[in-house]
């Protein structure tokens, strides 16, 4: 049967689905350009001709860059019941319009406690960035591009940061600003014409209309038969999400099909909200510094969206084509080496030797490249590939929530930590924290290539 329907879909054509996810993951572009910001107007908030008119403290730009992360949490809940009863569209709509937000306050304000709100605005945008994209592309493409259009979300961030990394030392700052409210209003006009996803229509019983909408998204007929086959199939997952009892975190926490799925999910999540690499791309140029590199911090990180873009490439051209489970096992345990060098590399200067300067280039290199190709999109695919539709947005809503919270303490405690016991030992910890998310996937992460969601709540059930 699945061989039959993959011939019929020959005569459609995927276009649209490419389309329609460009438009929804330029929010994630827009998202890119908020995360790189920090690095490049650390220097020109801190300078004396800093726009707020005086430079900015150490502690006030400690809270610029970690708030983002910690006003993702709040944003969750909202964005999770605005998913799950009016649907996935108005959520990323809604998600875009804190993303203009964002860019509106800050050019309309200059001073501190303005740009720490637009922070928050730009959190809140963010904490569904992982979350409710992924659910929306994944239900609105077909199973044979299903992967790439989701692993693309990274690509789309990474493509944000280069483009601040690019132009943030040498634009002006209101000029950077003015180029983010325009990417943000771009995407409005885009969402405007989005449809809704097919199945959260069938959940809502507006079956013929979520049928006009696959048959216009898998360029084919309404009455072709591979489109009411799909149709079916969403019914079924309906009728049995429909059988199960209301779906609440107490409902997700008694089943053990869910229960083990959100125990392996929060500890893949946390592993890889503090695996080093959200500090490395908030402190960039303090980072490639402090591991003794003498070039232009500016010019050096360059090369860190370059490798990530590359990365997200590798991964879409690569997701279809060997398991989730291998790829991401050797994404952490790749990354794991990579800090374990720099960590080295650092032990050895900080002891007064000396070393090449490409050498910890490499290993930051590295420890990006496999962030980007393997753990980012590998995790959120897997995650939007566990769950049946009907508790998908609750159960990402509370993974994501942790690794948002996990990402807040990480960059609250990255620099005092340091100061602790050391930038290197700093590092050799990130090192360890890749090593154990090596082990718990090759140990508990089920593979879901392939898969239908009968067979991976028997394997999640078995576990």
């Amino acid at each position: 049967m699945l061989k039959e329907s993959e011939t019929k879909m020959k005569k459609g054509h995927t276009y649209v689905q490419w389309m329609l996810a460009i438009a929804v993951e330029s929010i994630v572009f827009a998202y890119g350009l908020l995360v790189g910001w920090v690095s490049p107007m650390k220097s020109v908030l801190q300078s004396e001709t800093s726009p707020f008119g005086r430079p900015v403290t150490d502690m006030e730009m400690g809270w610029v860059a970690s708030v983002v992360p910690l006003a993702a949490i709040s944003g969750i809940p909202m964005f999770v019941y605005i998913a799950d009863n009016y649907g996935r569209k108005l959520g990323i709509f809604v998600m875009a319009m804190f993303q203009t937000g964002c860019w509106i306050l800050k050019l309309s304000t200059a001073n501190v406690p303005c740009l720490i709100l637009a922070r928050v605005l730009a959190g809140i945008a963010s904490g569904c960035t992982y979350q409710l994209i992924p659910v929306y592309v994944k239900e609105t493409s077909q199973d044979s591009i299903r992967g790439m259009l989701v692993s693309m979300n990274t690509l789309m961030q990474n493509f944000g940061l280069l483009l601040m990394y690019a132009m943030g030392p040498y634009l002006d700052y209101y000029a950077i600003l003015w180029i983010g409210l325009g990417v943000s209003c771009v995407t409005l006009v885009a969402l405007i014409r989005a449809p809704e996803t097919p199945p959260f229509m069938v959940k809502k019983g507006e079956y013929k209309k979520a049928q006009k909408t696959l048959a216009f998204l898998r360029g084919l007929d309404i009455d072709d038969k591979v489109v009411q086959n799909e149709i079916d199939c969403m019914k079924e997952d309906d009728r049995r999400a429909r059988e199960l009892p209301d779906v609440t975190l107490i409902s997700i926490v008694k089943s053990k099909y869910s229960r083990t799925g959100l125990g392996i999910l929060m500890l893949i999540l946390g592993t890889q909200a503090t695996n080093g690499t959200y500090v490395i791309f908030t402190y960039a140029s303090f980072i490639i510094s402090s591991s003794g590199v003498k070039m232009s911090p500016e010019l050096q990180t360059l090369s860190i969206p370059i490798v990530l873009i590359v990365g997200s490439l590798v991964s879409i051209s690569c997701i279809e084509k060997f398991r989730r489970k291998f790829i991401l096992a050797t994404g952490f345990g790749l990354t794991s080496v990579g800090l374990a060098s720099l960590a080295s590399m650092l032990t050895v200067q900080y002891h007064g030797g000396s070393l090449p300067e490409w050498m910890p280039i490499a290993a930051i290199i590295l420890t990006c490249w496999c962030y980007s190709a393997a753990i980012v999109p590998l995790t959120y695919t897997i995650m939007a590939e566990m769950f049946n539709f009907q508790i998908r947005a609750k159960v990402s809503g509370c993974v994501c929530s942790w690794s948002w919270f996990m990402a807040f303490l990480q960059l609250l405690f990255f620099i005092p930590l340091s100061d602790l016991v050391g930038f290197h030992n700093t590092i050799f910890c990130f090192a360890v924290i890749n090593l154990f998310g090596f082990i718990i996937t090759l140990v508990l992460v089920p593979e879901t290539k392939g898969k239908s969601l009968e067979e991976i709540e028997k394997t999640l059930a078995t576990k």
